[in-house]
């Protein structure tokens, strides 16, 4: 290559150089404003309803749950019942627990399993003993209590908690306080 070849193919590729060093400063420095819509639409599209990789659920909040434990443990001595009550979230994660003045030792954790039996199955305990007939093994799962006094808390038919009562003479008792519980959400 000769001298002059040299020189115009180094001065092009200088020209070239600093042209794409003088657009990228130029890019850089668009005003915010502008950058402003563009990065709206990136996260639109981002977080928007196209994105399969994550969901929204519907929680019970801490406050929810106290007032539905406050309601179940007043219906109960409303009835000069001392029980406990639970309330779970969808993980069957305690959210909150009331035991009520001269409620048994046994009713805390007896409250806690029929809440977590509610919501896992997404019915009340009371209709989940009679399946125990069919399949005498659910009782061996864990965590669980398949006894009266269980009741699910539902959104748009989903289950996002339990609420579990124990203490009463019965189980039919126990749910009832429960489901003034699950009641009490709905005002």
């Amino acid at each position: 290559m000769n001298t002059r070849t040299r020189v115009l193919t180094g001065t092009a590729l200088a020209v070239a150089l600093g042209a794409g060093t003088f657009g990228a400063v130029s890019a850089s420095a668009t005003p915010a404003a502008d950058a402003a819509p563009v990065a709206a639409e990136v996260a639109a599209k981002k977080d928007g309803p196209s994105d399969k990789n994550f969901t929204t659920t519907t929680h019970l909040t801490v406050d929810a749950a106290t007032r539905a434990a406050q309601a179940a443990l007043q219906a109960a001595q409303a009835e000069n019942q001392k029980v406990t009550v639970a309330v779970v979230d969808r993980n069957g994660n305690t959210i909150v627990t009331l035991r009520g003045d001269g409620a048994g030792p046994q009713s805390y954790e007896s409250a806690q399993r029929k809440a977590f039996t509610a919501v896992s199955w997404n019915a009340p305990t009371s209709v989940l003993v009679g399946r125990l007939a069919q399949t005498p093994n659910l009782k061996d799962i864990p965590g669980t209590l398949f006894l009266g006094g269980g009741t699910p808390v539902q959104a748009n038919g989903a289950p996002v908690a339990g609420i579990g009562v124990a203490g009463a003479p019965s189980g039919d008792l126990d749910e009832k306080f429960a489901k003034a519980g699950v009641d009490a959400l709905g005002k």
